[in-house]
């Protein structure tokens, strides 16, 4: 991404007006050393008119060259105008050029982001389906005891430990009432808890079979100290079968802040291009799930236009904002969230080593 600043596209128009000045500069020059020559050519003929008759000769001479320089007067006009006229639509052209670059560059990243996102969900969305079908988890919902409530705590506590993305993973029985957890000296007040209206556990308790899952937006978990998560949920079945009788539902609660931060904060921007720039994470209402400038998470609504379709870019003013919708992965189809950069434009004239 660190490139010579003299192979930047923004030197199309650092070029333009350059050459926009240079030309009005030397034109001027021109302008002024013909005013000087006519000046020349009037005394030479003021002169000439004093001499009589030996002065003709040189006033016809004089005479001439006053011609040549109001000749030169009007090719000097007619370069200005021709010249400004074509630089100024090589300044336009250049500068479409410029932002259609800019703007496809910005969706690319932002699909990159997205894709980035449903590639890990996705991957959540397998850890859930899978370790609904441990049998240390089937028996805590199977046999009655605390002797296999215990058993499952811990087994999800092996899990965490080699799955560090996660907050929790709970348990749940068919009336919905948490019965173990994978953190329970972290999190001592999960168990016992009533999680029978949450959307994860109503839906994950209905699924079809155990190829299905349930995929919820970020919201903040209270018995998980207000952290936002993203949960994923699917029923456990008896004897751990695909279309076995669902005995309750698994609940994984993906720790989503640093997961997402890392995502933004990790989009290929220049050091410059940091400093003027917000990446986002978007939900399908526009609203702020993660951002390069840590404002607004879970908290923004963003007025993100769509109209150009599933990816695009468009200027606001002066900054571009460039788009794209999560496209899934495998299985996973998405929550209609978006990637999106926005771009503030570049000071003209000022660049960096890394720009």
């Amino acid at each position: 991404m660190e490139q010579d600043s003299s192979f930047r596209p923004e030197r199309i128009l650092d070029l333009s007006e350059r050459l926009s000045s240079v030309a009005g500069e030397k034109i001027g020059e021109i302008a002024r050393v013909n005013r000087a020559a006519k000046m020349l050519s009037i005394n030479a003929l003021i002169v000439a008119a004093r001499a009589g008759e030996a002065g003709k000769g040189f006033a016809i001479v004089a005479e001439e060259f006053k011609k040549i320089s109001t000749e030169i007067d009007a090719v000097a006009a007619a370069l200005e105008s021709q010249v400004r006229a074509d630089l100024d639509e090589l300044s336009a052209i250049g500068g479409a050029i410029l932002s259609h670059m800019r703007g496809q560059r910005l969706a690319d990243l932002a699909l990159n982001a997205i894709e980035i996102v449903d590639r890990n969900l996705y991957e959540r969305t397998c850890d859930v389906r899978w370790w609904a079908t441990d049998s240390a988890v089937v028996a805590c919902l199977g046999e009655e005891g605390e002797g296999s409530r215990l058993h499952a705590s811990q087994r999800l506590g092996v899990i965490l430990d080699a799955y560090t993305v996660y907050l929790d993973l709970w348990i749940c029985d068919a009336r919905g009432r948490v019965v173990a957890n994978g953190r329970p000296s972290r999190y001592p007040n999960v168990v016992g808890q009533s999680v029978a209206d949450a959307r994860w556990f109503r839906e994950g308790l209905g699924t079809a079979s155990g190829d299905d899952f349930v995929a919820c937006d970020i919201e903040k978990c209270r018995a998980l100290g207000d952290a936002p998560v993203a949960t994923y949920a699917t029923a456990i079945r008896a004897g751990g079968e695909a279309s076995g009788k669902p005995l309750g539902v698994l609940g994984v609660h993906f720790d989503w802040r640093p997961q997402a931060q890392a995502v933004v904060d990790g989009v290929r921007l220049t050091s410059e291009e940091r400093e003027r720039s917000r990446v986002m994470l978007l939900d399908q209402k526009g609203r702020v799930l993660a951002s390069s400038d840590n404002q607004g998470v879970l908290s923004e609504i963003f007025p993100l236009d769509t109209s150009a379709g599933a990816m695009g870019s468009y200027a606001d003013g002066d900054v571009t904002v460039g788009y794209a919708l999560t496209p899934g992965y495998e299985t996973y189809a998405g929550l209609g969230w978006y990637g999106c950069l926005v771009q503030r434009q570049q000071v003209p004239g000022l660049t960096t080593a890394a720009a």
